[in-house]
């Protein structure tokens, strides 16, 4: 894996918050966008692409080290992307290609709608849009149910029933020590943020198909290889079959930048 990649690091004032967040390399800008995944989660997968590269990293408004104003506010896809917008500005390198990953695929998605001048490509790997799936309704309520039951303090209670709506299978005990062991108090309290703030707006939030197939902005469905039958890969799914595109897979699953930075990269440089 790359190594000594340096790493300049900053703050953005934007309206009630202030965003975290670095910079790799020279070259085209790409965004890594996650959401709740903060600027950490992408730093090998950045230091791999700085290499010919400008890559922006940061953490979410309201996530680590980009603290709001009100701590009530809720997380939209519209008001992550407003923020994305604004840290492209602030490099003065736009358009941008952006890899957003999970909630950070439906800002990106935002940012193609809203603001398609700072985004020329858009891969959207694994958006949660259950809003473009048939039993929405039934999913809308189960995500209802866990976050009712996290706001209760039943941690591994709710990622349990979150995981078995995703369709994700982990090994038996994994649950229990991702969740049930010692987190700092950072790690808790923006895992109730996302709970309490963020999740219902990412999964309810609908992109506008019209826009997305008129719009300027290359957009790119990124699927796991191994996300086969999970929540993220049908919803992946029907967002290409709309736009008339067909899905690329990625290595890994859900969190495949995560756990195979060399082999995503890889992939994602054939793709763009």
């Amino acid at each position: 894996m790359t190594t000594n990649v340096s790493v300049t690091t900053g703050t953005l004032e934007v309206p009630d918050a202030r965003l975290y967040y670095e910079v790799r390399g020279t070259g085209p800008l790409i965004a890594l966008v996650g959401a709740p995944m903060d600027a950490d989660a992408f730093a090998p997968l950045a230091d791999l692409l700085a290499a010919d590269h400008t890559v922006l990293t940061a953490d979410p408004r309201g996530i680590n080290r980009s603290p709001v104003d009100d701590p009530d506010q809720d997380s939209t896809p519209d008001l992550r992307a407003a923020d994305l917008a604004r840290l492209i500005d602030r490099l003065d390198l736009g358009p941008a290609t952006v890899l957003g990953s999970s909630g950070g695929a439906v800002t990106a998605l935002a940012l193609a709608r809203t603001r398609p001048d700072r985004v020329h490509t858009v891969v959207a790997h694994e958006p949660p849009l259950v809003e473009l799936l048939d039993d929405r309704e039934r999913l809308h309520a189960g995500t209802d149910d866990i976050i009712a039951t996290r706001l209760r303090g039943d941690v591994t209670g709710a990622w349990a029933k979150f995981l078995a709506q995703a369709d994700i299978v982990l090994p038996d005990g994994v649950l229990e020590t991702m969740f049930g062991a010692d987190r700092t108090p950072r790690e808790e309290a923006d895992e109730l943020r996302w709970f309490a703030h963020e999740l219902r707006a990412t999964t309810h939030w609908r992109p506008d198909l019209a826009a997305l197939r008129t719009v300027a902005t290359r957009v790119i469905v990124g699927i796991g290889e191994g996300s086969t039958g999970q929540l993220c890969d049908r919803t992946s799914r029907a967002l290409a079959s709309a736009l008339g595109s067909e899905p690329v897979l990625f290595p890994g699953d859900h969190t495949g930048f995560v756990d195979d930075p060399a082999g995503f990269t890889t992939r994602l440089r054939e793709v763009l």
